[in-house]
């Protein structure tokens, strides 16, 4: 009997205690910098969405020329983000009239909810366009 508890090998109870005790803690840890790793990646994400589609958007109204002017215009962009713009002359000759070339700057604001903080991102663009007879109030270029 004796010849076989020397020659036998394995683990004592009190070393698979410690192995354990041991592994517990690395797992802990690690699903503790997963749980972290992941609520970044879903922050970054909806500032991704946000980014994309306000810079979309802001294509999509710089190509259209009959986007108003000196109007504030919103709406949806995805589930949850929303977006504002507005479209003013930058460059206006001093008599201008209709008709009159000028460079439109485009303010776009797109606006979500991360927790509890209101979050937003604004984008600014530019265009030619052309003045109308609905940018002037009596006589005068609106502001």
């Amino acid at each position: 009997m004796q010849s076989r508890r020397k020659n036998s090998r394995g683990f004592t109870l009190l070393e698979m205690l410690v192995a354990t005790v041991i592994l517990g803690v690395a797992v802990a840890s690690l699903l503790g910098g997963l749980s972290d790793s992941l609520k970044n990646a879903g922050r970054l994400s909806s500032y991704d969405k946000a980014t994309i589609g306000a810079r979309q958007k802001m294509e999509e109204i710089l190509a259209d020329p009959l986007f108003p002017r000196f109007v504030e215009m919103n709406g949806p962009l995805a589930p949850g983000i929303t977006w504002r713009a507005r479209m003013t002359p930058f460059d206006a000759p001093l008599q201008a009239g209709p008709g009159a070339a000028v460079v439109d700057r485009l303010e776009l604001e797109a606006l979500w909810r991360s927790g509890n903080q209101q979050k937003s991102i604004r984008l600014e663009g530019y265009r030619r366009g052309y003045l109308g007879p609905n940018d002037f109030e009596g006589g005068f270029l609106r502001q």
